[in-house]
């Protein structure tokens, strides 16, 4: 799907994605234990630079990927902004109390949420599926069998989008022939889900026999695509390490808060 919204191949598209979900682990891991507020803000700053320039994706779908993150970073984060402890309230109503402290630590956790979930963006949008299986195959020596049927899973996602239209479709020319009171409510969904279900139920049987008869089993065997390391793997560690560093340099020389523990009770 973002093959379409695709307008240029960068350095990123070439990385394995075996070094991608490595890199993002390590990073989840590093952002765990950050608790320096202007560190972790301009790794967000960074890493969203490093998402905008290397994803090859058109800027307004970029930009609709990164505002629903930050919309849903902002959700994760409410709880502890509404309910934290702290001595500086600026906001009580009933058992909702919003302090400077637990407003901190809350936007603190919103962009740990949010660095992660950037680079995460990045990864969708310059891997495959295609070689995400392969390399896991040829790599981390995934049965091939596990492999193939998530790949046809995958694949069956935009056949069930498809079916799904067609029945609304042909639906709503029915509908124009019979009485109202037969497409209501609990009807309608009737109308919908069976068939959907009875038309994947199908076709998922013919792909299982399809590759049954063409080998799909667990056993040594050959590829037509070969998923490989390279320099641009090392790469993509050197310029991720490079935020990192980048972040902690500008925190340390270009405070923007002057937050440097969020843990702590008094942050000020």
């Amino acid at each position: 799907m973002f093959e379409l919204w695709k307008v240029r191949h960068t350095f990123m598209d070439d990385v394995n994605i075996i070094t991608k979900l490595i890199i993002a682990v390590l990073l989840f891991f590093c952002v765990i234990f950050v608790h320096q507020f202007d560190l972790m803000l301009y790794l967000a700053i960074f890493m969203l630079i490093f998402l905008l320039i290397c994803n090859g994706v058109r800027l307004y779908i970029t930009l609709i990927f990164v505002m629903f993150t930050l919309f849903f970073s902002l959700i994760s984060a409410l709880f502890m902004i509404f309910y934290g402890d702290g001595t500086h309230v600026l906001f009580k109503f009933g058992f909702i109390q919003i302090s400077s402290e637990s407003l901190i630590r809350g936007l603190h956790l919103m962009l740990r949420t949010l660095t992660v979930s950037l680079f995460g963006i990045l990864i969708a949008f310059t891997s495959q599926i295609v070689m995400i299986f392969y390399s896991l195959m040829q790599h981390l020596k995934v049965k091939p069998k596990v492999a193939y049927a998530f790949m046809a899973a995958f694949r069956m996602v935009p056949l069930m989008i498809s079916s799904l239209i067609q029945l609304q479709r042909s639906l709503k020319m029915r509908y124009q022939m019979i009485p109202a009171k037969n497409y209501r409510g609990i009807n309608r969904i009737k109308h919908l889900l069976i068939p959907l279900l009875s038309q994947n139920i199908r076709k998922a049987h013919q792909l299982s026999v399809a590759m049954e008869k063409k080998g799909f089993r667990s056993g040594p065997r050959t590829y037509y695509y070969h998923t490989t390391f390279s320099y641009k793997d090392i790469l993509t560690f050197v310029v991720v390490i490079l935020c990192i560093v980048l972040a902690m340099l500008g925190a340390h020389f270009f405070p923007i808060t002057g937050i440097h523990d969020v843990r702590i009770s008094n942050i000020y």
